[in-house]
């Protein structure tokens, strides 16, 4: 470090300048990974939380605490839908979800919890945690709701990649920045005696400068003699930088998409093949979402003897098709006698009519009984 001295001793002026502030700082842009998961996840949570769920007995539907709980108000802070969209957020987000009744008859989804699993008995969740409250008792595995979304795949692509598109943005991010950079240069007359505490008057005097350029859109600053400010501005920008990081964003956004099940089309809202895209993303993500929902709750709140005999809880409002859009489809379906007028409501999520003439099959297109017809004349 000899050589450096000698250097600075026969030049105070680069002496001086070597403690300026000439900053550069690389900030991890964590925002990236919270953004593609929040865009996809909250996206099929929306989808989920316009579902109706329907306890169904004897083919019609009861209108009861657990139809109120599913539907309308599942605890004194959430309605229905935010109760189911932080569900499905936890179940993807956190490959795991678990939902307790209180003694006070609400539904709460844990915030964390402790899962003990046994070969023969029935698992036991412990030190189970609602925002800031610990449950002192444990709960059994058939007294609350618990799914798991077994998807390995999204929890090792967001410890490896998130990182690595993270280094990558933040990257980009600086030559943009760079690019866009108002760049000058300061000239002085250094013949007077560069003390410390001239030193930090200068500094000050940079820095008041830099910052009237910086907040103001009309600056005016003194000129001083031995003073000199010339700005330095390439121009060679050409907005590539910006097009190319809103790639990058959209690219990592398409890729989680992919691994949920996500049609790219929709995440975006582009409205190129929109049918194709809501039939893949209703049969791909939703649809085996609400079959694991569904199994769920007539598992834990339907015993065997009862779902035998056929009650159920249904989950209904997504995966049916429009009924005005289908007007000419469920004429044929009636009318070729493959449906009763009773089947065709079920398929279309309506319940099923009182009215014994709509377990009839018709045919014909003025929907007459099948019995009715003989040799081509009516009796």
């Amino acid at each position: 470090m000899g050589w450096l001295n000698n250097v600075l001793k026969r030049n105070s002026e680069l002496e001086w300048m070597l403690d300026l502030d000439l900053t550069y700082e690389t900030s991890h842009r964590a925002y990236l990974k919270k953004m593609a998961l929040e865009t996809c996840i909250n996206f099929i949570g929306r989808t989920i939380s316009q579902s109706d769920f329907r306890i169904m007995k004897n083919g019609k539907r009861q209108m009861n605490d657990w139809h109120y709980l599913l539907n309308v108000r599942p605890n004194t802070d959430q309605a229905a839908a935010d109760f189911w969209q932080k569900f499905i957020y936890e179940l993807i987000h956190e490959n795991e979800v678990l939902v307790i009744l209180t003694d006070n008859n609400d539904l709460l989804i844990a915030d964390s919890f402790t899962r003990v699993e046994y070969a023969v008995y029935p698992d036991i969740f412990k030190d189970v945690t609602v925002k800031d409250y610990t449950f002192q008792r444990s709960f059994n595995m058939d007294e609350v709701i618990y799914l798991t979304y077994n998807n390995e795949k999204l929890s090792k692509f967001m410890d490896g990649m998130f990182d690595d598109f993270a280094n990558l943005f933040s990257r980009m991010i600086e030559v943009s920045l760079r690019k866009n950079q108002i760049r000058g240069k300061v000239g002085m007359d250094s013949t007077q005696d560069l003390t410390d505490k001239n030193r930090t008057k200068l500094q000050n005097f940079i820095d008041k400068l830099f910052n009237s350029f910086r907040n103001n859109s009309v600056a005016l600053v003194p000129m001083l003699k031995g003073f000199n400010y010339e700005e330095v501005y390439s121009g060679e920008n050409n907005g590539q930088s910006v097009e190319e990081l809103t790639k990058l964003k959209r690219s990592l956004v398409d890729d989680v998409a992919n691994i949920l099940g996500i049609p790219n089309a929709l995440v975006h809202g582009e409205l190129a093949e929109y049918e194709t895209s809501i039939k893949a993303y209703i049969k791909f993500c939703i649809g085996p979402l609400l079959k694991k929902i569904k199994d769920e709750l007539n598992n834990k709140l339907i015993d065997q003897k009862a779902y035998l005999k056929g009650d159920r809880i249904e989950v209904k409002g997504i995966t049916e098709k429009d009924l005005i859009d289908h007007a000419e489809a469920v004429d044929k379906l009636v009318a070729s006698g493959a449906f009763t007028r009773n089947e065709v409501r079920e398929l279309f999520g309506a319940e099923r009519s009182d009215d014994p003439e709509l377990d009839k099959f018709v045919i014909t297109k003025n929907y007459q009984s099948a019995d009715s017809v003989e040799g081509g004349e009516v009796r």
